[in-house]
């Protein structure tokens, strides 16, 4: 049987702003001076209205709330859909990926 593909894991670009948060610093001693700073998360929903629903503060994360500017496809829609399983993985997957390669990264 193979498993309905409704998950998706999705990036968004917070503001450098972020990086005057000493929580979001001390979760990125490696970031890379120029590289964006983002979120990465997971969703049953349309990354655009999970999106939405951050910035209106439904479900939010603070960091996507305060500073989140906009969607970044390119590291992730590849990846869409999938199953829930998949998803939970792919969002822990990305983000260490991301943050490896010098990116600043929350990840919820």
């Amino acid at each position: 049987m193979k498993l309905p593909q409704r998950h998706n894991v999705y990036v968004i670009e917070l503001s450098k702003d972020v990086l005057k948060k000493r929580r979001f610093l001390r979760a990125n001693p490696d970031y890379k001076d120029g590289l964006p700073c983002v979120y990465v998360g997971m969703t049953g929903l349309d990354p655009d209205v999970r999106f939405d629903k951050h910035k209106a503060g439904i479900q939010s994360n603070r960091f996507v709330k305060d500073y989140g500017l906009h969607l970044m496809p390119e590291l992730y829609h590849e990846f869409n859909p999938m199953p829930y399983e998949d998803a939970r993985y792919m969002e822990v997957d990305l983000a260490i990926r991301l943050r490896q390669s010098g990116y600043g990264v929350w990840q919820a």
